[in-house]
């Protein structure tokens, strides 16, 4: 039986997500989501998280804008530390738990200067982060490069045959940004998230989960003690 979790990222970052978000939780395949815990969309977010105890709910950690631009200086140790406690606190105020899991938007956690603070973090409150993990990150279900859209990337064929690629006996956490179209919500993601949304919610991938035996799951359901995986 594979093992798969459906994160779902920005959860928080405008009602369309949001919306997109709790609608395919309640089709059984958005499993996860990682939560950006200072935006105008949060609230809303959280309030979703109450009322789904089901859907693990993972922080992710925002230290840039949609343009990538970062709002902390990287080259500041203690800047990024105090950026990354805060947004942990707040996340634990307003959840009254701990995340089910850590990453960050736009991947930042893998830039040299920050990996190993968000490794400390990682470990300090004992969470399971993206790519330090017995959980192996696939990241190659998403619509743009070069800054040029690709749809046909995001269709529901195009998904079915990554995943059938990747799953095996090791857990996998399949990354996702669906969405509704959110004219308030600006970023050079945009319109892609509709057709993420669109894909993950075609009848074809829950009759695929089906048929290959596939166990969703939340980050908080992977075997203790499974050993680390190495993303290709």
């Amino acid at each position: 039986m594979a093992l798969l979790i459906v994160n779902a990222d920005d959860f928080g970052a405008s009602h369309g997500i949001n919306r997109a978000v709790a609608e395919l939780h309640a089709l059984g395949v958005v499993t996860s989501a990682s939560l950006m815990i200072e935006m105008p969309a949060t609230p809303d977010a959280i309030a979703i998280a109450w009322r789904e105890p089901g859907l693990g709910v993972g922080l992710h950690v925002a230290l840039t804008d949609e343009d990538a631009e970062p709002f902390v200086d990287f080259n500041d140790s203690s800047a990024v530390e105090r950026a990354i406690e805060r947004q942990m606190d707040r996340f634990v105020g307003e959840l009254e738990r701990l995340p089910s899991h850590m990453d960050a938007h736009q991947n930042v956690h893998r830039d040299p200067r920050l990996a190993p603070l968000f490794v400390a973090a990682a470990q300090r409150y004992g969470l399971p982060l993206r790519e330090h993990s017995a959980v192996r990150y696939f990241a190659d279900f998403y619509g743009q490069w070069d800054g040029i859209p690709h749809p046909e990337h995001i269709g529901v064929e195009s998904l079915l045959a990554m995943l059938e690629s990747v799953l095996d006996d090791v857990p996998v956490e399949l990354s996702c940004h669906p969405g509704y179209v959110d004219r308030d919500f600006l970023s050079p993601y945009h319109d892609e998230r509709d057709i993420e949304r669109r894909t993950l919610a075609h009848p074809k991938l829950r009759e695929f989960f089906a048929r290959r035996t596939v166990r969703l799951i939340c980050f908080s359901d992977v075997p203790a003690g499974a050993p680390a995986s190495v993303t290709p």
